[in-house]
Formats: structure tokens, C-alpha cells, sequence
């Protein structure tokens, strides 16, 4: 079991050899096709006055910069796989909706992986609910490249972010082919409430049972009435134990056409230190 078609998300020159390069290290570890994929936005120019008609020129430019730059994220793209031997295509999309490009969306359908950067100030592309609206409506697992990660590197310890929910259950088992190759996994629960299936105590047993009749090296550990709230107690985790991979699920509901990840979801998504895997 692993990975076999990936999909990078290539936003801009800045962030694609970054997005690319972790492409290629998972492509060479799950022997995948990568499909390198770029949502060129249509020029817009609002209007400051009534009945003002915007100038054909300035749109013909803007549109041009546009262009310009998904040329140059191509021809990066086609270099790097090029030279690494990669099995690749390469999609690009002239739309107005950005990454919720309906053509977009249905590529990341087919797909195994979605692989995407996380840019500067936490945000994806122009906003983060691009990126939020992605991930509720492609269904498919998405990887978060962190700023702060320039180049690659193995990924041998996870940690697993557990809260019994639905969506934490989706990520873990998205994420299986990463732990059963990983040398350590750990199901990390934060104040578990009780439940009809185990204690606070022993939270995240049940989980770490069925990931080791997989093959998964998986221990649990739980933080309970430590004061911080779950997302502090996740960073402090992730740096306290240098977890190369972090499994969360993304939490909210789908309202007025944007989704609204939870308070734990957005924290951690703005202060990321590790590859974040997130499933809905």
C-alpha cells in the first residue's frame, strides 16, 4: 500500500521547487506518478466609480503577469522531474476560483495525495479558505509543507493527533502508508474525555491496537490537565519529541460555500513546524 499518484500544488515560482522536491522524495519512497498542477487567475480589476469600464489594457497585462508566472512554475516543475527521472504530467487551469477550480477538484479526486505549501503567514495562496474550501470538497488527504522546510527529509517519527472523532480516524488511516514506514508513531490525545470504550487513561489504546496489527511501531501518549489548551499541547509535543510528521483531522462544517476549521486546526496550521497531514 502507498501513494501512487500524487498531486503538488503549484502556487507560485517561490514555492514550487520546495513543493516539487518533497513530490519527488515521496515519489522515489511509493513509486508514484506526480501530476504538477498550477490554477492561473484570471485578471480582475474592480470598479471605483458606477458605470466605470476598467481598461483593456491594464486587464491584458495583468493577465499577461499571470501567464508569465505559470510558465515559469511549468518549466520548473518539467526540470526538476525531468532530471529526477519522475513519471509526471502537468495540469494547468485558467480560472477565476483558484484552488476550488472545479477541474482542479476533480483531478485531486483521482488522486492518492495532495501535496500543497503552507506560504509565510499560514495562508495558501491569496487566502486560507482557499485552501480550507480544497479539502472539504476534493475529499482526498492533503500534505501541508511548512515554510521552514526547505528540503526534504525522512520521515521516521509521526505523531498522531487523537480525539476519537471521525475526522481523526480518516487522517490516521490516510496516513497509514507513512506509518508503517516511519520508526516511530506516537497517538497523542489531549484531556480525553471518558468514553464507552476506554478510560482518560489509556485514550488512543484502541487506535494504537489496530495500527499494530499493521506493522505500525506505535505507542500512546495522552496530556491531560496540563493547563495548555490542545493546540499548545500539540506544538509543545511537536517540538519536544522533533516529530517529522504531524496527523490531525481537520474539524468544521461547510457554511455559506467556506468551511470553518476549528480553533485547534487553525492554530496549528499557522504556527506549523512539521509536515502536517489533513484529512476531512
Amino acid at each position: 500500500m502507498g501513494y501512487r499518484t500524487l498531486l503538488a500544488i503549484l502556487d507560485t515560482p517561490n514555492t514550487t521547487k520546495q513543493v516539487t522536491d518533497f513530490a519527488v522524495a515521496l515519489a522515489n519512497q511509493f513509486q508514484s506518478h506526480v501530476i504538477g498542477a498550477h490554477a492561473e487567475a484570471i485578471a480582475m480589476v474592480p470598479l471605483v466609480a458606477p458605470m466605470e469600464i476598467p481598461d483593456p489594457a491594464t486587464i491584458q497585462a495583468l493577465q499577461d503577469m499571470a501567464h508569465q508566472e505559470t510558465e515559469s512554475v511549468e518549466a520548473l516543475f518539467r526540470s526538476i522531474a525531468i532530471r529526477e527521472g519522475l513519471s509526471h504530467e502537468w495540469r494547468s487551469f485558467v480560472t477565476s476560483a483558484g484552488l476550488n477550480s472545479a477541474a482542479l477538484i476533480d483531478s485531486a479526486r483521482s488522486t492518492d495525495l495532495v501535496i500543497a505549501p503552507q506560504s509565510e503567514h499560514g495562508l495558501l495562496s491569496e487566502t486560507r479558505a482557499e485552501l480550507e474550501s480544497f479539502l472539504f470538497e476534493s475529499g482526498r488527504p492533503v500534505l501541508l509543507v511548512p515554510h521552514i522546510l526547505k528540503s526534504p527529509k525522512p520521515i521516521k517519527r509521526v505523531m498522531v493527533a487523537w480525539n476519537g472523532s471521525r475526522e481523526a480516524a480518516r487522517a490516521t488511516f490516510d496516513a497509514l502508508p507513512f506509518l508503517k514506514a516511519a520508526d516511530e508513531v506516537e497517538v497523542f490525545s489531549v484531556d480525553p474525555p471518558e468514553n464507552s470504550i476506554q478510560t482518560a487513561a489509556v485514550a488512543g489504546a484502541e487506535i494504537a491496537s489496530t495500527l499494530a496489527r499493521h506493522g505500525v511501531r506505535v505507542t500512546v501518549a495522552t496530556s491531560e490537565q496540563s493547563g495548555l489548551s490542545p493546540a499548545m499541547a500539540i506544538e509543545k509535543r511537536l517540538s519536544d519529541s522533533s516529530i517529522d510528521l504531524l496527523v490531525m483531522g481537520a474539524y468544521g462544517n461547510k457554511r455559506w460555500w467556506e468551511v470553518l476549521f476549528g480553533g485547534v486546526t487553525r492554530t496549528v496550521l499557522d504556527s506549523m513546524t512539521a509536515l502536517t497531514l489533513l484529512s476531512r
